[in-house]
């Protein structure tokens, strides 16, 4: 019976772990929750750590469907901020060659006197 014991031990483990991500999750939820005040805060808290079994499925029940709408508006969000950081990141980083090409045009064009185009390059450079 070794072999059943450790199975057992093992499924305990496991659905303390489960039990544990779960309470993590909806704690999270309840204040990260902007359509709820703090008296219902309060109450979801206090009802879920009184009553744990019984206030987490009821929760669950309750505003499980607006749990996941705001996960995934939690998620897009992370993901938009994600991608225009690399936009950003990505985008702007001209070499310091592309920028004395440039600089070089406009004084070609008449744009820049001789001065102000040594200046912008010592700029660059330093």
């Amino acid at each position: 019976m070794p072999l059943m014991d450790l199975f057992w031990a093992m499924l305990w483990f496991y659905l303390f772990f489960i039990w544990i991500w779960l309470l993590i999750s909806i704690f999270s939820d309840i204040f990260r929750s902007a359509d709820m005040g703090g008296w219902g805060k309060a109450g979801w808290t206090l009802f879920v750590i009184v009553t744990p079994f019984l206030g987490v499925l009821i929760y669950l029940i309750a505003r499980g469907k607006s749990m996941q709408e705001r996960s995934i508006k939690d998620a897009t969000d992370a993901e938009a901020a994600r991608r225009d950081y690399i936009r950003q990141t990505a985008g702007t980083s001209a070499s310091t060659a592309d920028e004395l090409s440039k600089l070089a045009a406009l004084k070609d064009q008449g744009v820049l006197t001789a001065q102000e185009f040594e200046a912008q390059k010592a700029a660059l450079l330093a």
